[in-house]
């Protein structure tokens, strides 16, 4: 089976990535951020270095689905490769950051590979409002995502229910974070698993 978190920058991905593969067994897939050799360079000048990050996300998140297709594991995977086509991509070409040449290369690009692969089994998308991912971001202290604007978060938080909201690749489950730290609290953690089980045991 295929588990995939989704949210915004900050939502808690991968913190829940983590506590869900310790909980279940199951194996987790990170994005590739600390040996991603463009994020530093695309946070200081986004207009010239979008186009490179997106291909480079584009590919990675690829490679990890292809490996996925020999796995008899469970996998839950940190963000899918939808996030990156359906909402960072498309908001960096709105907001002049992307040219039109390259987002529909980028597009294409995609849609070639998403004829070859499959959606996740479960979809699970964390929801939070700005204040939160903020709070979240500086807690964290990537020196790299001290940059991001409360604009930007703007403009991705509605691209992200945009896209949720005609969702169709197989079952999601929507947990809203804005009241819970599943990091610091295990009742909190509690809520969410309880909710992951619930949607499981609907797929048996």
């Amino acid at each position: 089976m295929h588990i995939a978190i989704a949210g915004n920058i900050g939502a808690g991905k991968t913190s829940l990535t983590e506590l869900l593969a310790k909980q279940y067994g199951w194996e987790a897939h990170f994005e590739d951020v600390i040996d991603n050799p463009y994020l530093d360079d695309f946070y200081n000048h986004m207009e010239r270095w979008s186009f490179n990050l997106q291909i480079y996300f584009l590919k990675s998140r690829f490679d990890q689905l292809l490996s996925f297709k020999d796995q008899k594991n469970t996998i839950v995977q940190d963000r899918t490769i939808y996030e990156d086509a359906y909402i960072f991509a498309p908001n960096l070409n709105a907001m002049g950051l992307m040219n039109q040449r390259d987002f529909k290369n980028y597009k294409s690009l995609f849609e070639l590979l998403e004829s070859l692969i499959k959606g996740p089994d479960l979809l699970i998308y964390l929801r939070s409002s700005i204040p939160n991912l903020v709070n979240k971001i500086h807690k964290r202290g990537r020196d790299y995502e001290n940059s991001i604007s409360i604009e930007y978060l703007s403009r991705l938080n509605e691209r992200y229910e945009a896209w949720i909201s005609t969702y169709d690749k197989d079952k999601m489950i929507i947990i809203d974070v804005d009241n819970l730290d599943f990091v610091e609290r295990p009742e909190d953690l509690k809520v969410v698993i309880a909710t992951i089980d619930k949607a499981l045991a609907y797929m048996k």
